[in-house]
């Protein structure tokens, strides 16, 4: 299990280059949110605050960010592809160790890029309760919260892929940061619910097709006794192919947490691509910098194609 002081440390090391402006409700522009929840929302907990979304004052590639806390109804948000409808769709989950959501810098803005290759982005807005708040906000087994809420998405993405022109076998998660440790924790729990059957999309499997985890948190033992993957993140040979990349300098998530998951998965005999790049640092999304590292966008279309998701 995580230890609550492992999570803290990130959350403070991402909020403490994003302090809030002027905060309000987030709202997509241009999209409705879709509440996964139609009704009471599974292990909630009262909350001392209303979600609310601001801008830090952080900049990444010359803009700031824009970042949500207090997450209670979490929303999935469609955004359709453009062009060319390739059929394949990804989940994408922001990152913030399960604190905060970099709504922008790790959301919209992937949307944009998908949209823009064929391929229909489903932003979720999992539940992060907020720094300072008293429930639990973590990793799963932590906090079975966020999980719950990736579980239930992914269903709702294969009931509805008719209605939004997905095709549900090509079906992935994108996620940063501690979006990228909840894409693996899907990945490797996908066969029973964490929470009572709402309706028909719980009936359907919540195993992505595929995976892409960006400077992915806590997937190795803590405290770090040894080169270890986490039990919370059990592979098997049917977790999804995985594409990973991490910057050997991060100084938020060390690089270990993604060598020790690629480790399991190729030990598994899982299809999976790994990328470490000396420079980079962490939580850059998918703005360029002068760093390498900020072309993965470019490596992840490659793969997508090379494991038979995109055609040629």
């Amino acid at each position: 299990m995580i230890k609550p002081s492992i999570v803290v440390c990130c959350t403070l090391a991402l909020v403490c280059v994003a302090s809030p402006g002027e905060a309000s409700a987030w709202e997509p522009a241009g999209h409705t949110q879709i509440p996964i929840w139609p009704g009471k929302v599974p292990d909630a907990a009262p909350l001392a605050a209303t979600e609310s979304s601001r801008q830090g004052r952080d900049f990444v590639g010359g803009k700031p960010i824009t970042i949500i806390d207090t997450v209670s109804q979490p929303t999935i948000t469609v955004y359709p592809a453009k062009g060319k409808n390739t059929g394949a769709a990804i989940v994408v989950f922001p990152g913030g160790g399960y604190q905060i959501l970099a709504i922008d810098l790790e959301g919209t803005e992937v949307a944009d890029w998908l949209n823009a290759k064929g391929i229909t982005c489903v932003l979720l807005k999992y539940r992060v309760p907020g720094e300072g708040h008293k429930p639990k906000s973590g990793p799963y087994p932590e906090s079975p919260t966020a999980l719950e809420d990736a579980q239930r998405a992914l269903g709702l993405v294969r009931l509805h892929a008719k209605d939004w022109h997905i095709d549900p076998h090509r079906i992935g998660v994108l996620g940063f940061s501690a979006g990228g440790n909840l894409a693996a924790a899907l990945s490797t729990h996908y066969k029973t619910r964490l929470y009572k059957q709402v309706d028909a999309a719980d009936k359907l499997s919540c195993r992505p097709d595929f995976a892409v985890c960006g400077y992915p948190a806590y997937l190795n033992e803590h405290p770090p006794k040894s080169f270890q993957l986490d039990s919370s993140v059990p592979v098997t040979k049917q977790t999804p192919p995985t594409f990973l990349f991490h910057a050997e300098d991060d100084p938020v998530i060390d690089v270990d947490s993604s060598l020790v998951y690629f480790n399991a998965l190729r030990k598994a005999g899982v299809a999976a691509e790994l990328h470490v790049y000396a420079d980079g640092g962490h939580g850059f999304g998918l703005r360029r910098t002068k760093n390498p590292i900020t072309r993965w966008p470019e490596l992840v279309e490659t793969w997508l194609h090379t494991i038979g998701i995109l055609s040629f």
